[in-house]
């Protein structure tokens, strides 16, 4: 924990984003190793990710937020919610305002022959949500650097677990863009490519949440559930229909994944924190 504190906030979220780029690559690198992956074991990766996402969205996030903002003799309850709905409305209005390509569809669109334009947008589409997701991990450690020498143990287990958080859910992703564009045809080594460029924008934005967050000290507990929001979206809106998508109707996988995930990063939490 003492090494972690001899780093700046923001080099601290750098770290952390760099790791959650690495674990991008990591996934796609799985196109060197496999041209498929089984339907199953997808799922049981996108389960898992959302798992992990929702349980760190409560207890590295929400659960904080509401304790600072009362330290702060402010109303809880309506900053969390405040916050937490900015978070999925912005994410909402990213899917608005820019044709992005969710997950469930990629497959279909990369195995197209259309050109580099439909491979652009793909990349695009996963880089955009993975935005928020960088300023997730960026606030979590600018937390660190705002709260008291008694609470920095906490803070630190809480940034630790939304980055794991984030890096878990971040490998089923570059396999889900590498190894589709591998499937299309494209050479190994440039699906490997495309699949690890949409991570990073992450260190990027993680580094712009830790700055803010340490600036302005008043915003914390708004951009934690703003952190969480973002990510209950994700899982919402993208992990879980992909999990269920990849398995027939009966299959139970998906579940399974969200269960393990949920339970892992719960334990770690109460536990550590």
């Amino acid at each position: 924990m003492e090494v972690i504190l001899n780093f700046s906030p923001w080099q601290q979220a750098l770290i952390a984003t760099l790791f959650t780029w690495g674990v991008t690559a990591l996934g796609a690198a799985l196109v060197f190793a496999f041209k498929t992956i089984r339907n199953n074991a997808l799922a049981l990766m996108y389960g898992f990710a959302a798992g992990v996402m929702i349980a760190t969205s409560f207890w590295s996030l929400l659960d904080p937020a509401i304790n600072l903002a009362e330290t702060q003799d402010r109303v809880p309850w309506l900053v969390v919610a405040i916050g937490f709905i900015a978070g999925g409305f912005f994410l909402y209005l990213a899917d608005k305002l820019i044709p992005a390509l969710y997950l469930k569809h990629s497959r279909h669109e990369a195995t197209s022959r259309s050109g580099l334009k439909r491979v652009i947008l793909l990349v695009f589409s996963i880089t955009l949500h993975n935005i928020p997701e960088g300023l997730a991990v960026g606030v979590a450690f600018g937390a660190i650097g705002a709260t008291q020498n008694g609470s920095q143990t906490a803070a630190i287990v809480a940034a630790m677990t939304v980055a794991i958080g984030i890096g878990l859910q971040n490998f089923p992703e570059g396999a889900a863009v590498s190894i589709p564009l591998r499937q299309s045809g494209m050479s190994r080594t440039r699906a490997f490519m495309y699949g690890q460029s949409s991570g990073i924008v992450e260190p990027i934005a993680g580094v712009l949440g830790a700055v803010l967050v340490a600036s302005v000290n008043t915003i914390l507990p708004y951009a934690l559930a703003f952190a969480a929001g973002a990510m209950i979206y994700v899982a919402c809106k993208e992990l879980i229909p992909e999990a269920h998508a990849r398995t027939k109707a009966e299959s139970h996988w998906a579940i399974f994944g969200i269960m393990a995930g949920f339970t892992l990063m719960m334990v770690l939490d109460v536990a550590l924190g």
